[in-house]
């Protein structure tokens, strides 16, 4: 990427930011405080992980020599059974204890599914709600904020409270403008947008907007194309947002 300079050959400033084109034309004001404050941060990080990794290799010096951890372990138990209950066999103990972790659980069910279903609803809220919320999606979108949700959703997951974004490879979004941190919603739409094969059909201003627009397959007359092998190989929730699109199907 590259300085952006004005006619003067003087570097352009935004927000007191010096702004980079990047080579796909984009234009972002680079943060470098905020930059360096990253920097800062993943070097401590990097830190703390070697840390608890040679922690670990010290640990595991003390198993050197067993060949089979499992049977290890599985001797270690029976022991254990002996050793807890002398008047009754290591089965009986193992049947105790399996009744008696069935019982906490039965007694706890109740709970752990209102855990679980507090946590659904918090995902809801805040991944949902960023969709319905979205300026992106309502500015450069075709299609209402639940069809985007529906094709787009599965992206996006809640860590530490926070929404997150991935692209198909599992790989999280990272900010253009502020490197080193995740992109926020409406940065990570444009992303996946921008590398959705049929944006056109999804963004506003494309397809049959302006004079003589041609969609997908150019038939011109103004209306946005695809043809069936193209809509067949789409999901549901994508074929739906293709349709409320007004996509017209191609032989």
């Amino acid at each position: 990427m590259k300085l952006k300079l004005d006619e003067q050959g003087h570097v352009v400033v935004q927000d007191g930011k010096p702004v980079y084109a990047h080579d796909d034309g984009k234009e972002v004001a680079f943060d470098a405080v905020g930059t360096v404050a990253t920097i800062s941060r993943l070097n401590g990080e990097a830190k703390s992980h070697r840390e608890r990794a040679e922690t670990a290799e010290t640990a595991l010096k003390s198993f050197d020599g067993i060949a089979d951890p499992a049977a290890a372990k599985k001797a270690l138990e029976t022991l254990k059974n002996f050793d807890d209950k002398k008047l009754v066999d290591a089965g009986e103990v193992e049947k105790v204890k399996q009744e008696a972790i069935k019982a906490v659980e039965e007694k706890y069910a109740p709970v752990l599914k209102e855990r679980d279903d507090l946590n659904a609803a918090l995902v809801n809220e805040k991944v949902g709600g960023s969709f319905s919320r979205s300026k992106f999606i309502t500015e450069k979108l075709a299609i209402p904020f639940d069809l985007a949700e529906a094709r787009f959703g599965s992206n996006f997951k809640l860590e530490g409270g926070e929404v997150v974004a991935y692209d198909k490879a599992g790989n999280k979004l990272f900010s253009r403008s502020n490197p080193g941190e995740v992109a926020k919603f409406d940065e990570a739409m444009e992303i996946l947008v921008e590398h959705y094969p049929y944006k056109d059909q999804i963004l506003k201003g494309t397809g049959s907007s302006g004079s003589g627009a041609q969609g997908g397959g150019g038939s011109g007359s103004g209306a946005k194309t695809i043809t069936r092998s193209q809509f067949e190989s789409l999901s549901p929730q994508e074929q739906s947002a293709q349709a409320i699109a007004g996509v017209q199907i191609t032989d």
